[in-house]
């Protein structure tokens, strides 16, 4: 299943769970706790992993460096 495929049948779940009553709808209030429980969640546990860098940069980990420059080139790569 592609992810347009995967969308517009989450997007069908959510409109039957609204009509049938069975969605839950936030309110401000509740919105506004569950907010800050992530916040103090991710507080106690030291903010950012160890592996955010890592998967930032991707899982060769080199930081997006990939050995190459585009400097004074053109796009392609091509001279």
């Amino acid at each position: 299943m592609d992810d347009d495929e995967q969308r517009a049948q989450a997007s069908k779940g959510g409109r039957a769970a609204h009509q049938s009553g069975n969605a839950h709808e936030f309110d401000s209030n509740e919105a506004r706790e569950a907010g800050s429980k992530g916040n103090q969640s991710r507080a106690t546990s030291g903010g950012r992993s160890d592996n955010d860098d890592d998967n930032r940069r991707g899982s060769d980990g080199n930081n997006g460096y990939t050995g190459t420059s585009n400097r004074g080139g053109s796009r392609d790569g091509n001279r």
